[in-house]
C-alpha cells in the first residue's frame, strides 16, 4: 500500500456521523472525530498522502475543519465525484491507482468502483451501506465520524 498518494474522503457519514443539524437559517453544526483529524494531519500527510475532500453538500463548517487539518484539496457541491477526482489527478500528475477512497454511501460508489478497478484501495466505516461494504478492501470497526477514517489511514500506512 506504499503507492497510495491520495486519500479521497467523503464528509457526511464518513468524516461525520451523518447527522446534519439544521436551524432556521440553515446548517448549524456537524460533529467530527478528533481521532480522524489526527489521522489526517499527523499520519496521512506526514506519510506523503494528500487528503482530498469531495462532497455533495456545501458547508462552511467543512471548509473550516479542512483548513484546521491542512487539507487544501476541498471540493463541495459535487454531485458526480469521479470527474472532479480526475481533474484533481490531472492537475497533479496523479493516477487512480494511487488513490485510496473512504466513503459510506451510493453517492461514493461510482468513484470507488473506478478507483478499485484501476488498482486503488477502498475503505468504509462500519455503518456504510451494504453495497459499499461489499466493494471495500477495508471495513472499519468504527462508524463514520467516530474514528473510521483514522482506522483506515492506520491500516493504509502499515
Amino acid at each position: 500500500m506504499g503507492n497510495v498518494k491520495y486519500l479521497v474522503l467523503d464528509v457526511d457519514g464518513t468524516l461525520t456521523d451523518g447527522h446534519i443539524y439544521m436551524g432556521q437559517n440553515g446548517e448549524v453544526m456537524k460533529a467530527f472525530s478528533c481521532k480522524d483529524g489526527y489521522g489526517i494531519a499527523h499520519i496521512a500527510i506526514p506519510n506523503g498522502i494528500t487528503p482530498v475532500i469531495i462532497t455533495g453538500r456545501i458547508s462552511n463548517i467543512v471548509e473550516n475543519r479542512a483548513k484546521e487539518l491542512g487539507i487544501v484539496e476541498i471540493h463541495q457541491n459535487i454531485a458526480d465525484k469521479f470527474p472532479k477526482l480526475m481533474e484533481i489527478l490531472e492537475k497533479n500528475g496523479g493516477k487512480l491507482s494511487e488513490c485510496a477512497y473512504c466513503g459510506d454511501d451510493m453517492n461514493d460508489y461510482d468513484c470507488m468502483t473506478r478507483i478499485k478497478d484501476a488498482g486503488g484501495i477502498i475503505g468504509c466505516p462500519a455503518d456504510a451501506c451494504q453495497e459499499v461494504i461489499e466493494l471495500s478492501d477495508y471495513v472499519a470497526k468504527k462508524d463514520g465520524g467516530r474514528g473510521a477514517v483514522r482506522e483506515f489511514i492506520e491500516w493504509l500506512v502499515r
